[in-house]
C-alpha cells in the first residue's frame, strides 16, 4: 500500500501543472537584448513608481517604461489595447483584485513563479495558488489627518467618527470608479456598516478627487482636515515636513495587497519575468519602504513611523468580494454623490 501511494503522488505530480521558470542570470542576459518592457502601475505614487522602474534599469541595464495611473484608468486602458490587438503592457500591476479575476478567467496572463517567491514575508505567498499574479505592493487604508488643524486628541479613532457632523466640508476621500484602494475601502465599510455609512457620509459633503492620493493634497493644501487615506503616502509627505499625521482605526485598517502579472504574448517577455524577480527584491523593498510602502521582504523593516502589519487590526477582503463588490459600490457611490 505503501508503494501505492508514493506511486499516485508521482503520478499527481507528474500531472501538476508546472509554472514557468528561469535561472535569474540568464533572464538577466536575455532581458538586455529585449532592452525595455511597459509597466502599467497604479500600485504607489508617481515617484515611487519612477524610483523603482529606475532601480531595475541600475541594476539590469534595461528601460523600465513606467505608466503611472490610478487602478481603473490602468485596467481601461489594457483593455483598450486588448481590444486593438495591442501588446504594450509588459506587466499589470493594479490595487483591484478584481482585475486579476477577470484577466486571469479569460487566459490574459502568462503563468510565472518568481524564483524569489519563498524569500517573501508568509503573508504574501500563494496569494494566487494557479501562480498567475502575485503581490507585489502592500498598504492599508486609514484615517489621516492634518495636525495644524486637528490636535491627536480630536482626530477620529474610528470609521463612524467620519460621521460626525463637526467634520462637515473637512473630510477627503478618493473615488472608487478610479482607485483600487478607495474602492475596497468603500466596499469594506459597506460590509461593516452598510451603505447607509456612505448616505450619512454624503451630508458631510466630503471633498471627493481620484487617487487615493489626492487626500494628500487636500490635507496638506487645508482644504479639508480629515481623510480616508492611504499610509504610505501620508506617511512619506509627513517626513518631508508636512503637517500630516495617521490614525489606525479601531476597527480595523483596510489591507490592500496589490498584485502583479505578466500579460500573454508579450514582446519582451524576459524582461517581464525579470522584474517580477527584482519586484521580490530586497533592493526594491529598500526602494517602497523609502516611500513608506509595506516591504515584503522580512530583512527590511517598516518605514519609520509605520506600525509593524502584525500590531494592526486589520480588514482584509478576498479576491472573490473584491470582484464582485467594486463594480457594484462604484454604481452606488455614483448614485449617493453624483459623480
Amino acid at each position: 500500500m505503501k508503494g501505492l501511494g508514493r506511486l499516485a503522488l508521482a503520478f499527481a505530480l507528474f500531472l501538476a501543472p508546472v509554472a514557468a521558470r528561469a535561472d535569474v542570470k540568464a533572464l538577466a542576459e536575455a532581458a538586455k537584448k529585449e532592452g525595455e518592457l511597459t509597466w502599467y502601475v497604479a500600485h504607489y505614487t508617481s515617484e515611487g513608481a519612477e524610483d523603482l522602474g529606475r532601480g531595475f534599469t541600475e541594476m539590469y541595464g534595461v528601460k523600465v517604461n513606467v505608466v503611472r495611473t490610478t487602478a481603473q484608468v490602468a485596467y481601461q486602458r489594457l483593455l483598450q489595447d486588448i481590444k486593438n490587438n495591442q501588446t504594450i503592457c509588459d506587466v499589470f500591476s493594479s490595487t483591484d483584485l478584481g482585475h486579476y479575476a477577470r484577466l486571469k478567467a479569460e487566459g490574459r496572463f502568462d503563468k510565472y513563479i518568481p524564483e524569489a517567491t519563498p524569500k517573501i514575508s508568509p503573508i504574501f505567498q500563494n496569494f494566487d495558488p494557479d501562480g498567475f499574479y502575485h503581490p507585489t505592493a502592500a498598504g492599508l487604508v486609514v484615517l489621516t489627518y492634518n495636525t495644524s488643524k486637528v490636535k491627536p486628541e480630536d482626530a477620529p479613532k474610528k470609521w463612524e467618527d467620519l460621521l460626525d457632523i463637526k467634520w462637515k466640508g473637512k473630510v477627503s476621500t478618493g473615488h472608487p470608479g478610479f482607485s483600487g484602494y478607495v474602492g475596497t475601502w468603500v466596499l469594506s465599510m459597506k460590509k461593516l456598516y452598510g451603505w447607509q455609512y456612505f448616505e450619512k457620509l454624503e451630508k458631510n459633503k466630503p471633498q471627493i478627487g481620484r487617487s487615493i492620493n489626492d487626500t494628500v493634497t487636500a490635507l496638506n493644501a487645508g482644504e479639508r482636515q480629515v481623510a480616508a487615506g492611504a499610509d504610505g503616502s501620508t506617511l512619506f509627505s509627513a517626513a518631508r515636513g508636512n503637517p500630516l499625521a495617521v490614525s489606525y482605526p479601531s476597527d480595523g485598517a483596510v489591507l490592500i495587497i496589490s498584485p502583479s502579472a505578466i500579460m500573454k504574448g508579450t514582446k519582451h517577455p524576459n524582461a517581464a519575468k525579470l522584474f517580477m524577480e527584482y519586484l521580490y527584491s530586497i533592493e526594491a523593498s529598500k526602494i517602497n519602504a523609502k516611500h513608506f510602502g509595506v516591504p515584503l521582504r522580512p530583512e527590511v523593516a517598516s518605514p519609520p513611523g509605520a506600525k509593524p502589519i502584525s500590531e494592526i487590526k486589520l480588514i482584509r477582503p478576498t479576491v472573490a468580494e473584491v470582484d464582485k463588490g467594486i463594480p457594484e459600490v462604484i454604481e452606488q457611490w455614483r448614485d449617493t454623490f453624483g459623480n
